[in-house]
């Protein structure tokens, strides 16, 4: 898990993990737990003594989150207000080439495969050519290519949480 160096209102400095910022203000001495629902875990007192038990307690909490919840992924989740289409987040299409040597176009979805951490691919979803291409051709072809989207993002999903569960394992041995 990632840390920073975070330095509060007194001069005090601490090292914080992600998902856990500073609140200094003049009504307000806490620290907030950014991880599923937001929580705030308050100093309780004016000088910033406190501040160290309340960021004990907001990592405690942070580690029961992580065991518990999916970790946050950053995979889009809807469409962009940019978007020329209402396809879902991921697919795009459809996409028309006409192959060397062939004198008929032939249309494909294509579809972005998150991979955690590694850059994404693409693949293609065929869904005919000029020809032979239908209205019910192309339902069954984006349906396979919303298939083949969510089957990789619940895998990336997973290795993110996975990943983000092991990465808390070191900090508690120690």
């Amino acid at each position: 898990m990632k840390y920073r160096e975070v330095a509060i209102f007194s001069g005090h400095r601490f090292q914080v993990p992600e998902h856990i910022q500073r609140l200094d203000s003049k009504n307000t001495r806490a620290w907030q737990l950014r991880y599923g629902k937001w929580k705030t875990f308050s100093d309780h007192t004016t000088d910033g003594s406190g501040a160290e038990g309340a960021l004990a307690a907001a990592i405690e909490e942070l580690h029961k989150r992580i065991d518990r919840l999916p970790a946050p992924t950053g995979l889009k989740q809807g469409n962009s207000s940019s978007k020329n289409n209402d396809l879902p987040v991921g697919i795009s299409g459809p996409i028309s080439r006409t192959r060397k040597g062939r004198r008929v176009a032939e249309y494909n979805f294509g579809v972005t495969i998150p991979r955690f951490g590694d850059k994404p691919t693409n693949a293609n979803v065929y869904i005919g050519t000029e020809n032979t291409m239908t209205d019910g051709r192309y339902e069954e072809s984006l349906a396979k290519a919303v298939d083949i989207r969510k089957k990789a993002e619940r895998a990336f999903q997973a290795a993110a949480t996975k990943a983000k569960r092991a990465a808390i394992r070191p900090k508690e041995n120690k």
